[in-house]
C-alpha cells in the first residue's frame, strides 16, 4: 500500500507520495513552463488565429492577408512579427514579394486539434 501523508493544513486529505513524486520529477521546469504560457497567450488573440488559419489554408503575402481579414497591410505585419517571434509563422522571399506560411508541422496540429476540439 502506498505511503499516506496528511496534507499541510488538511485533516481529512492524504497525499499518495509515489504519484507526487513521480509527477513531481516529470514536471518541466519553470523556463518551460513560462515559454509555454506565453505562446499560449500568442493563440488567444483572435486576429492572429485568423491569420494562423488562412495560413493553414495556404502560403500568403501580406497584401492577401489584408484583404481576406479587411484589415491594413500596417496591421497584418503587426500580428505576422508577434507570430513570427514566437516561431510560429515562417516567410520566404520572391523578388520583393514575402510569403507567410506556418513554420512547421506543429503548428498545423496545434490549430488541426484546437478547431476539432471547439466543432465537437
Amino acid at each position: 500500500m502506498p505511503e499516506r501523508k496528511t496534507a499541510p493544513g488538511c485533516d481529512f486529505l492524504f497525499v499518495h507520495q509515489d504519484i507526487v513524486d513521480r509527477v513531481n520529477s516529470a514536471m518541466p521546469g519553470e523556463e518551460e513552463l513560462f515559454d509555454l504560457a506565453e505562446l499560449f497567450k500568442v493563440f488567444g488573440d483572435s486576429t492572429r488565429i485568423k491569420i494562423l488559419y488562412l495560413l493553414f489554408e495556404a502560403e500568403m503575402c501580406v497584401c492577401d492577408i489584408a484583404q481576406l481579414l479587411g484589415m491594413t497591410q500596417s496591421a497584418i505585419s503587426h500580428q505576422l512579427q508577434v507570430l513570427k517571434k514566437s516561431k510560429l509563422v515562417k516567410y520566404r522571399r520572391e523578388g520583393k514579394t514575402v510569403f507567410y506560411s506556418l513554420a512547421d508541422d506543429h503548428v498545423r496540429a496545434i490549430l488541426g486539434q484546437g478547431m476539432d476540439h471547439v466543432t465537437e
